[in-house]
């Protein structure tokens, strides 16, 4: 007989774990496979755009994806935190592991800990069985917490631990395990006034702020309304087998001097909504809703743009205006380079040329 086969028809509870570890671990493979087919698909929408705030993400995600070092990303709801953060998982291929999401406002504070760690049988009441945290799970990968603000005090601690010493334990355990994760947080608040407020650790903030990104607001990036607006288009109708051409002048300009305090994914909602709803022809002023007609209306271009203090790094932004354009042109284009290339003003030979350089897929 097997010795695994002798051990568990010895202890019958610890094959019932076996069998539960591996299911969790099947489901999160399968989860990851179709996240990472989601990121191919959606990554070109958090970098959408010709504004400066998004070619400097452009930069950044480029520069820190294949670090391991822990990313703090902030930004309103809807801007697109987690699929930066996806963006930085899937780029970074020293990382074998999967991707492992965690709303940290989204589960009762009782449970918080149990989810992280894990726990052991008859840790608690209801503990029936052994159960892996997320940390766990995400060994070698890359584990996501989003809405870290809303963490109490007391787990804040217990999360310290794990980025300072990579050690944890599961709950009614007092076995230490390692652990080799990234860590990467999100959040819509302003955790250094949190940290002043005593709300949230000091010493923790600067440990999860090792490189920061802030996602700019869309009505900080007006620019970029024109570019979104035709993406989700052609996204939307190939779903849907809509025929909705584009946007009338009138419509823009409106959409452009709204306020948008749902960002990225409240824009993509309304062209959903005027897919679904209309049959054919341009989206025009009687297709907002009455919200969007009543904002004024954009007059002439954006602001001028303000030097950095700082400095910028300006070939990378312009090799990320160039490989944006060229996936928004491939995009237009279905994927045919001579029409490609037309758009850019470009003979296709360049084109090509170009994707080569910019390790862009050339078929």
């Amino acid at each position: 007989m097997p010795r695994s086969t002798w051990w568990f028809k010895r202890d019958p509870e610890r094959l019932g774990v076996a069998v539960r570890n591996a299911f969790e671990c099947r489901r999160l493979t399968a989860e990851n496979a179709s996240l990472r087919k989601a990121i191919e698909y959606r990554h070109p929408e958090i970098l959408i755009g010709i504004s400066p705030a998004i070619m400097e993400l452009h930069c950044l995600i480029g520069k820190i994806a294949e670090t391991d070092s822990t990313v703090l990303i902030s930004g309103e709801s809807g801007t697109g935190k987690e699929l930066v953060a996806l963006a930085l998982h899937h780029q970074n291929r020293s990382r074998s592991g999967p991707f492992v999401p965690v709303s940290c406002g989204a589960i009762p504070e009782g449970l918080l800990e149990s989810e992280f760690f894990g726990h052991e049988k008859g840790a608690f009441t209801g503990a029936i069985a052994s159960r892996t945290g997320r940390f766990e799970l995400a060994n070698k990968g890359t584990i996501f917490l989003d809405e870290v603000g809303e963490l109490s005090l007391n787990l804040q601690v217990k999360l310290l631990r794990v980025l300072q010493e990579r050690v944890f334990e599961r709950v009614g355990s007092a076995k230490t395990r390692a652990v080799d994760v990234r860590v990467i947080s999100a959040t819509n608040r302003d955790l250094e006034q949190e940290v002043e407020e005593g709300r949230f650790r000091e010493d923790l903030y600067y440990r999860l702020n090792v490189i920061p990104i802030t996602i700019p607001p869309l009505r900080a990036r007006l620019e970029d309304i024109q570019l979104l607006v035709r993406h989700f288009l052609d996204r939307l109708n190939r779903m849907n087998k809509g025929m909705i051409s584009g946007v009338t002048p009138e419509a823009l300009g409106l959409l452009q001097a709204y306020h948008w305090p749902g960002n990225v994914r409240e824009l993509e909602n309304f062209i959903e909504r005027v897919v679904a709803l209309k049959e054919s022809g341009e989206i025009d002023v009687k297709d907002l809703p009455m919200s969007m007609r009543q904002s004024k209306k954009s007059e002439g271009p954006a602001a001028a743009i303000d030097f950095p203090p700082q400095g910028i790094d300006l070939p990378c932004l312009i090799d990320a205006l160039e490989h944006n354009l060229i996936t928004q042109a491939l995009t237009l284009s279905h994927g045919v380079k001579s029409r490609a290339a037309e758009l850019l003003g470009l003979n296709r030979t360049t084109l090509v040329e170009k994707l080569r350089r910019g390790n862009q897929p050339v078929r």
